[in-house]
């Protein structure tokens, strides 16, 4: 999202470019269910934790994901894009993401995850997400 803190809104090619990694695309597929922090993405995409902390900086950059500060958690969610045609865009790629077999199955892993009667080791000082109820 454009900020008045910004010289420039982010650009197209950026915008295209945050959407283009299978990754990043992996975070926001998780994102359309909800807030998240950084730690469900870590044990859904078993990455570390510097690797999805990079790409959530780069879709914030691009202008795709807001961030807030819950004492010493950062939780994540989509941010509404700049323009009409960004939102068009990401609902598209979002849709796509929704159809794909690897997609749903880290949505899978985030239900279990966040429905689970004991959480994963990782998970259990985690605060639990704000999903959406049409996520």
């Amino acid at each position: 999202m454009y900020t008045p803190r910004m010289k420039h809104p982010p650009d197209l090619v950026q915008f295209f470019q945050a959407l283009g990694d299978p990754t990043r695309l992996r975070i926001l597929n998780l994102l359309a269910a909800g807030e998240l922090c950084v730690c469900y993405f870590v044990e859904i995409l078993g990455d570390p934790q510097p690797k999805i902390s990079r790409h959530l900086a780069y879709l914030r950059r691009a202008g795709i994901v807001d961030a807030r500060r819950d004492g010493k958690w950062m939780h994540y969610r989509l941010a509404q894009p700049a323009d009409e045609t960004r939102v068009r865009l990401l609902d598209a790629t979002l849709t796509a993401a929704a159809g794909d077999r690897r997609m749903q199955r880290d949505r899978a892993a985030l239900d279990k995850a966040c429905c689970a009667v004991r959480l994963p080791a990782a998970l259990q000082n985690a605060p639990k997400p704000q999903l959406d109820a049409r996520g």
